[in-house]
């Protein structure tokens, strides 16, 4: 069987399901990509190349994993951020387009003053730290994370990327464990933001393989934030700024959590949506 081959069979069987159908062709290519470990110019350069057994195995097992709804980036073990390569796993939520709304919001406040010690709550797979040290050379991060398994990719990822020397991985519940670490001058933070309720309508590969501590909150998403907001208050300097992302629906809330806060502004996204929360401590 040939690459075309390959390709046009693995798109018919994940086109019959339903979820899948939209994205068929894309996900057909991207785990041959991976599976042949070569570049998009190659495979088409070489689509009458015939597949080896081993070859043809290995992406029929993708195909399969990918017909459960598991994700193409744990699948894969990458998804690329801000032009970084990150490497991902079931233990870390996927790194989104939109969180680098979050990264350019907090370079645009902050990105023209250096040094900074800046702090990522929550910081998953690393990507918003990560991000920021790669843009900003002088400055120093403490990034927490409650989860041991998300810190470990965490720290791969920065040791990885060069940058793991300008950043400290901290297992925390937010700020418990690193109040001697301020003041901050910046605190950003992509918290757990979905409401308990909008679990069974979201799309399988997330409800089903990403971890729920890093997607869903208590009280319609907004526990956290509760949380959030006052300790970073008492972690910033005055001045200092908070950078939170934050989901649909939830500008009048944030507002009304930061209202004793200045320079309180919301940044949308490329639909339009608030998706970035920023404000200054006093």
């Amino acid at each position: 069987m040939t690459i075309r081959e390959a390709i046009r069979r693995a798109a018919a069987r994940l086109s019959e399901s339903e979820h899948l159908t939209a994205s068929a062709q894309m996900d057909a290519t991207l785990l041959l990509l991976h599976t042949l470990g070569i570049t998009r110019a190659q495979l088409f350069a070489d689509a009458d190349r015939a597949l080896s057994p081993g070859e043809l195995a290995g992406y029929d097992q993708s195909i399969r994993r990918r017909l459960t709804h598991e994700p193409i980036q744990y699948i894969t073990g990458e998804q690329e951020f801000y032009g970084l390569a990150l490497r991902v796993t079931p233990a870390v939520l996927i790194p989104r387009p939109e969180t680098e709304h979050l990264v350019e919001s907090v370079l645009a406040q902050v990105g023209h003053i250096e040094p900074l010690k800046i702090a990522d709550i929550g910081t998953g797979s690393g990507a918003i730290a990560i991000a920021l040290a790669s843009q900003l050379p002088r400055t120093r991060l403490v990034a927490t994370d409650i989860s041991p398994a998300a810190l470990e990719i965490a720290v791969a990822n920065a040791a990885r990327l060069n940058v793991g020397r300008r950043i400290r991985f901290v297992e925390s519940d937010l700020f418990e464990t690193i109040h001697a670490e301020g003041p901050f001058d910046a605190v950003v933070s992509n918290p757990p933001y979905v409401p308990l309720s909008d679990g069974k309508d979201m799309h399988p590969e997330v409800r089903e393989f990403e971890p729920a501590a890093a997607l869903f909150a208590p009280g319609n998403g907004l526990d956290v934030y509760r949380r959030l907001i006052p300790e970073a208050e008492s972690a910033l300097k005055p001045g200092g700024l908070l950078a939170l992302e934050i989901g649909y629906g939830q500008r009048d809330a944030l507002a009304g959590l930061l209202s004793g806060w200045r320079e309180v502004s919301f940044v949308p996204d490329l639909q339009q949506i608030p998706r970035v929360a920023l404000a200054r401590r006093r």
